[in-house]
């Protein structure tokens, strides 16, 4: 299981919930990092799941780019997105 990296807001300390911000510069780099781990260790999977976040799907496809497995099937789904801050969210 891979976490997406690090969103914009996430660099400002705000807490993000169900709000879609995207990738820093540094998630993307982060995701990047990742994908060159998991094929450094012989790493395989022929199915990704995500949430409908566009963090994460950005991290996925990222992933799935770096790993030459773009042809993939890919599922999203609400069910996996980050808790829902109420409120808080965007403070």
């Amino acid at each position: 299981m891979v976490r997406h990296g690090q969103t914009v807001w996430d660099s400002e300390h705000i807490f993000t919930g169900w709000a879609d911000p995207d990738l820093s510069e540094l998630g993307v780099r982060q995701a990047k990092g990742v994908a060159t781990s998991l094929r450094e260790s012989g790493y395989s999977f022929d199915v990704a799941y995500t949430s409908v976040l566009k963090r994460s799907v950005h991290t996925t496809w990222l992933l799935l780019k770096e790993l030459d497995l773009v042809h993939l099937g890919v599922y999203k789904s609400w069910r996996l997105n980050d808790r829902s801050y109420g409120d808080l969210t965007g403070s």
